[in-house]
């Protein structure tokens, strides 16, 4: 721990870490497809080998970085470079790449800059973890107000994004905004700030100042300095001896499964809602982690009283239900589409949250670390790669001649696909604990 961690004022300025943090990547990740479909010239209905689209690789190339970034990591970061340092030169870095994606007309040079971004950014996620935790003097208890603050910063990207220059009252609202924010074809009925460049804009700015405010924050010296690393380390490997526990196994391949049809809800929500009609769809999207920060408080309570197997039903069970809802809703029905972005709270908190509860619990001291490192691995890498993929191909099959979308093909696609990961978990998942001190 830093002897800095006494200092009172290190909270709020770990406070304005996570909220930058989760900012730059949330004020372009979600309006990406609209981006992508106004301003790359040549992204058009084509899939290379038949299945890979430029929308869904583009989605795909977080669970790409995600799985490259543990190396960068762990074999690099973790052992010879202060954390504080290489957090804010590869905030530097991708803000650079991130630029030049924004800058970029065709699929050519937009889709590195964007992948090379991504693989500056996620390593980042683990590094602002370590600087808030060796920092903290008690990162139990001051660690998850403070990563609140995160969340916020994505909620923050979500209204600048949506609702900055919408203007007027019930069915009046409409975008006025300025001429010189406006993208290139914003004659074609392109609009909304989504649609152009500046969300790239806010977030080079905001991950330029990250990167400079970095450099501010306290020394905190490489955890791994001296100590002999492997791949399986990295990766954490080590934790496969766990998948000799049934349960534990069940567990990793339904977490797995599960973020696959996750992939559905972030890459193609945005763009559903803008076509039901929705106003301010990226703001209305915020509504997710709104309830994402309520359900959190919620867990400890749940945790004790129902046990792990019955709240990652919940959590699987909500997923199914607000595909259902989407798939049923429409321009009429604006109500079941704000309650399926609501959701995401009680789908993200009950299932993600909980599990790394669970993994905390059932994995031996010396290799707990390890097993956190291997279900982001397995999740957000794995699952959320093959996700973006499968998504990109499957939007493709719900298209007809005139290139509308059927919004109720798709969504009951990963509807169904929730369905059966939720079904076999419960035949198969046999833990009974009821709380994190049971066995």
């Amino acid at each position: 721990m830093s002897d800095t961690a006494s200092i009172p004022a290190l909270k709020p300025r770990l406070c304005v870490m996570m909220f930058l943090q989760f900012f730059i990547w949330g004020v372009w990740y979600v309006p990406l497809w609209k981006f992508i479909s106004a301003n790359i010239t040549d992204a058009g209905d084509w899939a290379l080998f038949g299945f890979l689209t430029p929308i869904g690789l583009a989605y795909a190339s977080t669970g790409i970085a995600a799985m490259i970034s543990p190396f960068f990591v762990g074999m690099i970061a973790d052992r010879f470079f202060p954390t504080q340092i290489v957090f804010g030169v590869l905030h530097l870095l991708g803000g650079l790449f991130l630029y030049l994606a924004g800058a970029s007309t065709t699929w050519g040079s937009f889709f590195p800059f964007l992948l090379l971004h991504l693989i500056c950014y996620m390593p980042t996620l683990a590094l602002a973890n370590s600087l808030l935790f060796q920092n903290s003097r008690s990162p139990e208890r001051d660690a998850p107000p403070i990563r609140t603050l995160g969340t916020i910063g994505w909620i923050a990207s979500g209204i600048l994004v949506g609702g900055a220059f919408l203007v007027g009252e019930g069915e009046s609202f409409k975008w006025q905004i300025p001429e010189f924010m406006m993208g290139p074809k914003a004659d074609e009925a392109w609009t909304g700030l989504g649609f152009t460049a500046w969300p790239y804009h806010f977030g080079v700015g905001a991950s330029l100042l990250l990167g400079l405010y970095a450099f501010s924050l306290p020394h905190t010296p490489p955890r791994l300095k001296g100590k002999e690393v492997s791949v399986g380390d990295v990766l954490g490997l080590k934790a496969l001896s766990l998948m000799k526990d049934r349960s534990f196994a069940v567990f990793i391949v339904c977490s797995l499964l599960i973020c696959i049809p996750l992939s559905f809800y972030f890459q193609s929500t945005n763009v559903f809602l803008d076509g039901a009609g929705v106003k301010n769809s990226e703001g209305v999207m915020t509504l997710g982690q709104v309830s994402e920060i309520f359900f959190l408080f919620l867990i400890p309570f749940f945790f004790r009283r129902i046990g792990v197997k019955n709240m990652l039903l919940i959590g699987m069970l909500f997923w199914v239900l607000r595909y259902v809802l989407f798939a049923n809703a429409g321009p009429e029905a604006h109500a079941l589409l704000y309650m399926g972005v609501i959701f995401h709270g009680i789908c993200y908190d009950f299932f993600f949250f909980t599990g790394q509860l669970y993994v905390d619990k059932r994995a031996p001291e010396d290799v707990r670390s390890a097993a956190q490192g291997f279900i982001a691995f397995v999740t957000l890498g794995v699952g959320m790669f093959i996700g973006g993929l499968l998504n990109g191909w499957w939007t493709l099959q719900c298209k007809d001649e005139t290139g509308a979308i059927d919004w109720a093909k798709l969504w009951w696609f990963p509807a169904i696909m929730a369905a059966v990961v939720l079904v076999a978990f419960y035949i198969l998942f046999k833990d009974s604990s009821r709380s994190t001190g049971d066995e």
